[in-house]
This record gives C-alpha cells, sequence and structure tokens, in this order.
C-alpha cells in the first residue's frame, strides 16, 4: 500500500502565515502537520512507501523537509512537484493524484489524505478496517450542523456502512454524515481513477473523485474514531497550537 499524501494547496484562508511557507510544515506541538500524519502512518505494517505532492512554488522548502524526513521514517519518501505557481493556477486535488500514480506507476493500494489536518487519532483502524471490508472505503463522521453540512461531501448509508450516495456540498443533506479527506482504494479501481477526468468527474477536491467512484464501485464507510482538527485560519492556527502544545 502506498500513502499518497495530497499537499500542493495554498491556503489563502491562512495568509499572510502561508503566503510563502506551506502549511502542512506548519508547526503544531513540537512537530509539522504533516509529520504528525507521517509518524502514524509509516508505523502502519501494509503501508510501504509515501508519495508527497507539492505545487512548484514550495517544492524547495519540502525539499529542505524531506533531508530530515528521510532520517526519520522507515518507509521511502517520494516528493512530486505539480508544476503549479499560485492560487489561481492550481491544477486541483484530483489531478495531483493521478500525477502521482502515473509518475511513480502506482499498482498498489492507495491511502489518500490531505496533508492539512491535525487528528488525535491513528490511521491503523482505517487500514485494518479495509482489509477486513474489501473494498475501497471512505472516512465519515456525524456532523450535526446542517450549515457545516452543506460545505463538504455527505454520504448515506446502509445497515452495513455501504456507501449508497455521496454529494457534494448538498443544499438539502441527506444524512448527517460529513467525509473529511481521508480514503482508502483497492488497487482494482486505480483504472477507474486514472480515466475520471476523462469521465467527467471534477478535479477540484478530493471529495469529488470518491462521488465519483461511488457511481462506480462499492465503497464502504469507517466512522472516524477521533477528531479532526481543520485549521483554516490564523485564529484556528493559533487556538490549535495552544490546544497542541507541550
Amino acid at each position: 500500500m502506498k500513502n499518497i499524501v495530497l499537499a500542493a494547496g495554498y491556503a489563502t484562508r491562512l495568509y499572510p502565515i502561508t503566503e510563502n511557507f506551506p502549511k502542512p510544515l506548519l508547526e503544531i506541538g513540537g512537530s509539522t502537520i504533516l509529520d504528525r500524519m507521517l509518524a502514524d502512518v509509516d508505523a502502519i505494517e501494509a503501508v510501504d512507501g509515501h508519495i508527497i505532492v507539492s505545487n512548484h512554488k514550495f517544492i524547495s522548502i519540502f525539499r529542505e523537509w524531506l533531508e530530515g524526513a528521510r532520517l526519520r521514517y522507515r518507509k521511502p519518501i517520494t516528493l512530486i512537484d505539480d508544476g503549479s505557481t499560485d492560487n489561481d493556477h492550481r491544477i486541483g486535488a484530483v489531478k495531483d493524484l493521478i500525477l502521482a500514480l502515473d509518475t511513480c506507476g502506482v499498482e498498489d493500494d492507495i491511502l489518500v489524505a490531505a496533508a492539512d489536518n491535525v487528528l488525535d487519532f491513528s490511521f491503523g483502524g482505517f487500514v485494518a478496517y479495509f482489509q477486513q471490508k474489501q473494498t475501497s472505503l471512505i472516512m465519515c463522521h456525524y456532523e450535526p450542523s446542517v450549515a457545516a453540512l452543506q460545505k463538504t461531501g455527505v454520504v448515506t448509508l446502509d445497515d452495513d456502512n455501504r456507501v449508497l450516495q455521496m454529494e457534494e456540498k448538498p443544499r438539502e443533506p441527506k444524512s448527517h454524515w460529513a467525509v473529511p479527506p481521508f480514503y482508502l482504494y483497492r488497487r482494482e479501481e486505480l483504472g477507474l481513477i486514472r480515466s475520471a477526468i476523462d469521465n467527467g468527474c471534477k478535479y477540484d477536491a478530493p471529495g469529488n473523485l470518491a462521488h465519483f467512484l461511488t457511481t462506480r464501485t462499492t465503497l464502504h464507510a469507517y466512522e472516524m474514531p477521533g477528531h479532526r482538527y481543520d485549521i483554516g485560519d490564523v485564529d484556528s492556527y493559533e487556538r490549535i497550537k495552544t490546544q497542541f502544545a507541550r
């Protein structure tokens, strides 16, 4: 299994902090957002490598980070430059994922995660559930706020947690199950993923790919076992830094 980290965004809502520095490498609790995720995923036995997609503007900062990261983690790390230089010309999360697959010739199961979230749980249970279900997986969590549901992906599930329907930013959500940007896709789905954009899949957000796949294959949902802390602006970053301070 390859761990593909989508880290090519520009985090414009965090300006000026991220105007010239990538959000995934911001410091949280004596580490970085990205390192907190990699420390967990690197310890999962099924994962045998990491692929991190950056944009061209920040690639030199990631390369500098990589020099030390290769000493901290057991699994090899590959860094990919998607060529974009500003937010107005970003290529989009789904295109970044396909770029990673094609550049590295990936033919394995893949864990796909956005690199801009702080988590208080391990991905280990997610991978174990994937191995149990033998289908591709999304992660989900209960979200009571309709306003919040209107800004994210929302799924309806059957009694076995199979995904029946997924909508992106629905005006009238059909459930309270929200989808954070964490996915596990079987190697058997890689052909569908590589052809997704040619078949009408939107490419700006990773949830668009999950929505596309729900109409073409079987996905199950894994309930998020802890909390996800989204760093959306300067105030939330300062608040989470204080919360995770040593």
